[in-house]
């Protein structure tokens, strides 16, 4: 389990695994496979009902093979973690459906989110001093495009410039749009779970 806010909303590893079984339930019961063997009553726990972003990440051999996720808080954690599970598996557009092979061989992540807060800055010296690398989920929007990495994309892109200009790239925008225009910028943070191997 790794968070990286402090809020009265984070959950405990256990509840963070029952996510995880969660999400590798709904994708087996998809595939037609056996389901995982989730305790029923671990999903009645309340903090489960609250109403947060999710993300679902899925990677093999370390490298990504789906995520898919919802920034606002429109849906339970439960609802969440389902919803995005499925769309991670079979509609991330980047990748083809996840086979039944492949899923054995698969890692889940589960991220749960803080709520997006503007970040106001003055120019793109600014925005580099305000971001904090390792801590924040950034969402980059200019007009209908739009895209986010969450805070765990540091670590493969640690420098705040590669970071934004990937992240440009991301949302259909030449790399250095963000020195050159206004971008709208939100941050977020999230607490997220690997899997228990």
């Amino acid at each position: 389990m790794q968070s990286n806010h402090d809020s009265p909303a984070d959950l405990n590893a256990h509840q963070g695994q029952t996510l995880i079984k969660l999400a590798r339930q709904t994708i087996a019961e998809r595939l037609g496979l056996k389901p995982v063997k989730l305790d029923p009553d671990s999903l009645g726990d309340t903090h489960f009902q609250a109403r947060r972003g999710t993300f679902v990440t899925l990677t093999i051999n370390g490298q990504l093979r789906g995520c898919i996720g919802s920034l606002a808080a429109t849906e339970s954690l439960l609802e969440g973690v389902r919803h995005n599970a499925i769309n991670a598996a079979f509609h991330d557009p980047r990748f083809p459906e996840l086979s039944a092979a492949e899923l054995a061989k698969t890692d889940i992540e589960v991220s749960i989110l803080t709520e997006p807060q503007p970040l106001a800055y003055k120019d793109k010296s600014d925005l580099l001093a305000k971001l904090r690398p390792g801590v924040d989920g950034v969402i980059l929007r200019q007009g209908s495009a739009s895209a986010t990495f969450l805070p765990q994309v540091w670590e493969q892109l640690p420098q705040p410039e590669k970071f934004l200009s990937h992240l440009c790239l991301k949302a259909g925008l030449p790399s250095d749009t963000w020195q050159k225009g206004r971008l709208e910028i939100l941050t977020y943070q999230v607490q997220y779970f690997e899997e228990e191997n």
